[in-house]
């Protein structure tokens, strides 16, 4: 035998035992963090900060996960669009610049997003796409089964009518044109709705915004006549509540049933009120638990095969492996079981002095 090559092979496989571990621990060639270290570096953008969720859950709760993933030890790094699609394409140029390791992304604008997608890509950096289905070669996805909760909305909408769903015409107020989940919510709802109702007027809202949801009522209701409308479906809690503003402001006495979608505070308070029938609660913890998971196992270059549960596809891009969480219908019934229990608000919160009695009468207390 000879010792000399023997103890040369192995101060040889030690070395690159040695360089291996290294690399594993800390960067390999790519710029990623490897598959044994921590310190993951993922940049978030988030849409626009009218809807309460972005920055009171979604934000939080993917800081909280990718902090508990890495073991305190990675970090995200955050930008929010305020709703402008130029904003949040220079955002993401100043990440790739930055070298983040990987990009969660909720579009503004799931089409004109498909560019900076491709930028990522092309840097070598993962993109999950969160909440929106952004198009170009995203890696992964994570948001709720969006077709399901407009089929939620109408069919609580359909509900709350009973009988009388065809006495009169009832509103439909569908979300942004730019976002693909309003397209997916309105045709859910109409899965539910179509032929069980008349529909007297249906409006894409720009932007999602309250003001221009009111603004739409006003001239529904001007249209149509205030007595003739017997239900309006809307498709989020912020525009419900422009919408109420304007079924308040006509003069009618008792409201129709209007829908919502994301649990809001003041969409739940409006619910405990009578306002308001009803919200689709979604869960914002496990979406966001999925879009951290996939982020750090892409970042390091792990599979996410264990994570996923569907397979989507978008107008860019088949089969993006994908985590959808279903949405529950909130209303006066289960307000307590819901966002109550699950720590999202507090009975304080929900039940201020003007609400004491309603929440009595429902057994919020």
């Amino acid at each position: 035998m000879n010792t000399h090559l023997g103890r040369a092979a192995v101060a040889v496989a030690a070395s690159a035992i040695a360089v291996s571990l290294t690399a594993c621990g800390a960067e390999e060639a790519d710029g990623r963090p490897g598959a044994n270290s921590d310190a993951v570096t993922v940049g978030l953008l988030l849409p626009e900060n009218q809807t309460a969720r972005y920055e009171k859950f979604d934000k939080p709760l993917i800081e909280k996960e990718v902090a508990k993933l890495t073991r305190g030890k990675g970090k995200v790094v955050y930008a929010n669009a305020k709703q402008d699609a130029a904003t949040q394409s220079s955002q993401v140029d100043m990440m790739i610049t930055n070298k983040v390791h990987v990009l969660i992304i909720d579009a503004v604008d799931s089409k004109a997003i498909a560019g900076s997608v491709q930028k990522a890509k092309d840097a070598g950096i993962p993109v999950v796409a969160y909440d929106r289905l952004a198009e170009g070669p995203v890696d992964a996805y994570t948001s709720f089964d969006n077709e399901d909760v407009g089929k939620v909305q109408g069919k609580a909408l359909l509900e709350a009518l009973g009988d009388k769903a065809k006495d009169g015409q009832i509103v439909m107020m569908n979300g942004s044109v730019t976002d693909p989940n309003a397209k997916l919510f309105k045709s859910g709802a109409h899965a539910e709705l179509d032929g069980k109702v008349n529909v007297g007027k249906e409006y894409d809202t720009v932007d999602w915004k309250p003001e221009n949801a009111n603004t739409n009522m006003a001239a529904a209701l001007s249209a149509l006549g205030k007595g003739k409308i017997v239900g309006v479906y809307s498709a989020n809690d912020g525009m419900a509540g422009g919408i109420i503003t304007a079924l308040k402001a006509a003069g009618l006495s008792t409201l129709p049933p209007v829908t919502g979608q994301d649990a809001e505070l003041a969409g739940v308070q409006r619910i405990v009120a009578g306002d308001q029938f009803m919200t689709v609660y979604k869960r914002y913890a496990p979406e966001a638990a999925a879009a951290a998971e996939m982020a750090v196992a892409l970042a390091k270059g792990e599979k996410i095969d264990g994570i996923i549960n569907q397979l989507v596809d978008s107008p860019t891009t088949k089969r993006v492996p994908s985590v959808l969480v279903p949405g529950i219908s909130l209303t006066k019934a289960n307000v307590k079981a819901t966002v109550v229990d699950d720590g999202v608000y507090t009975v304080a919160e929900i039940c201020t002095d003007k609400l004491k009695a309603a929440c009595e009468a429902i057994g919020l207390n």
